[in-house]
This record gives C-alpha cells, sequence and structure tokens, in this order.
C-alpha cells in the first residue's frame, strides 16, 4: 500500500484494539520482528494474531518482510513519521 494512501482513519482504527497497540509498540524499536516468539505472548491464539497482523497490515502499519522461509514484519515508521509526523510517538509514549 502506498504511504498516500494511508489515512489517519484507518490508523486509528487499526490501533483502537490494546493488542494491536501493543504490537505497535514493540515494533516501534525499530527491527524487524518474527511472527512468532515470546514478544508476542498476549495470552490469544496464533489465528488471533495473525488477525491483528493483517489489520495493520492492511491498515498501511506495517509491512511483512520475506527472506527465503523467513517472514517479519516491521512498522512503516519513517513513512508514518513522515505522513503523520508525532502519531507514532504518541502511541508508544506510556
Amino acid at each position: 500500500m502506498d504511504i498516500a494512501d494511508v489515512t489517519m482513519v484507518d490508523v486509528l482504527r487499526a490501533v483502537a484494539d490494546p493488542i494491536r497497540l501493543r504490537i505497535v509498540q514493540v515494533l516501534a524499536d525499530g527491527r524487524p520482528h518474527g511472527k512468532c516468539g515470546e514478544h508476542w505472548d498476549f495470552g490469544v491464539h496464533k489465528s488471533t494474531m495473525t488477525h491483528h497482523f493483517r489489520i495493520l497490515r492492511e491498515a498501511g502499519l506495517t509491512h511483512t518482510v520475506v527472506s527465503g522461509r523467513t517472514h517479519t514484519i516491521e512498522l512503516r515508521r519513517s513513512e508514518l513519521d513522515a505522513r503523520f509526523p508525532g502519531l507514532i510517538d504518541a502511541l508508544t509514549a506510556g
């Protein structure tokens, strides 16, 4: 998705869920994260996490990087900061 197509309404709707907001907070460290691992232990099923990752991707907040058999998820931080200055900082503060 082109960053110009990302709307504030879609971003805010995506992070309105506490689990998705926490995912964004984890991804804000700037490192790619695998879709499986201890940092995603939110007490929900894998299929539920897959749903949350999809919502974030479709809202334009994240993208998936495929390298061979490895899939990682990254926050589109620099693009989002340029489009919505201060938004990610506000979401990750606190």
